[in-house]
This record gives C-alpha cells, sequence and structure tokens, in this order.
C-alpha cells in the first residue's frame, strides 16, 4: 500500500480499537525489533451469517512464515483475552488453500464450525471456532 493507503488502514484500526475496546497488535520480532506483521482481535463482518462474532486473526509477511509466531502471537492473544476481556467465544476464518493458517486455529484448539462463501469475494472459506 501506498502511504495514503497505509493511513487510512491506520485510522480504521484505531477507531475498531475506540469502538470495541479491543483490536489489533503489532507482531515484532524481540531479537531485531522488525516488525513482522500483526495479530488481534476484529469484528468479521465481512462474512454477515456469522455475526455477531469476534475473530481471532493475523498477517506476516512472507519472510516471517513459518517460525512459529503466528501461533506465538495468537496464543497471547487468546490468553488476554480469557484474562482481561469479557468475551465467551472467538472465531476464526480460515481461507481454503491457506493450510498454514489452518493449523494455527487447530493448534490454538479451534474446531472447525462451518464451510461457507464470503460473500463479497466469492472465496470458500471455513470457520473456526472455541468457547473461552
Amino acid at each position: 500500500m501506498d502511504r495514503a493507503a497505509t493511513a487510512d488502514r491506520l485510522a480504521t484500526y484505531r477507531r475498531h480499537w475506540d469502538e470495541h475496546g479491543f483490536g489489533l497488535y503489532g507482531v515484532e520480532i524481540r531479537e531485531t525489533g522488525e516488525l513482522a506483521g500483526f495479530t488481534g482481535l476484529a469484528t468479521p463482518t465481512f462474512l454477515p451469517e456469522i455475526m455477531p462474532a469476534v475473530e481471532i486473526g493475523w498477517r506476516l509477511g512472507r519472510a516471517y512464515w513459518g517460525r512459529g509466531l503466528a501461533t506465538e502471537a495468537a496464543r497471547a492473544v487468546v490468553a488476554y483475552t480469557r484474562a482481561a476481556l469479557p468475551l465467551r467465544r472467538l472465531v476464526s476464518i480460515h481461507v481454503v488453500g491457506n493450510e498454514a493458517s489452518a493449523r494455527v486455529m487447530v493448534k490454538l484448539g479451534m474446531s472447525l464450525e462451518r464451510e461457507t462463501v464470503q460473500p463479497d469475494t466469492g472465496r470458500q472459506v471455513r470457520v473456526y471456532a472455541m468457547d473461552l
């Protein structure tokens, strides 16, 4: 994204925090301070059939894949959510074909709840869920 698009996206993330009291966290490499991506909580309004819901998700730069960072970061978010937020359930959306992401969901203790299609993109997705 260019600078303007990045600024818009960050403003959206800030509004989400203000409205819901939770949001996305940067994932940083401890040894170097590099920003590897993000993990955190969001409202998956792009999939209306599962609303109301809170989604745990992550995105890492390709250079950081395969190191266990998504699992480590997501486990920290689940632990924080259990300790500090009044949520009883989390979902995660698996885009069919991204099997590494699905493995993270299973490692978190999530179970497949349903298969569906994301209305705005037509992509096949699987919804995983867990009680807290």
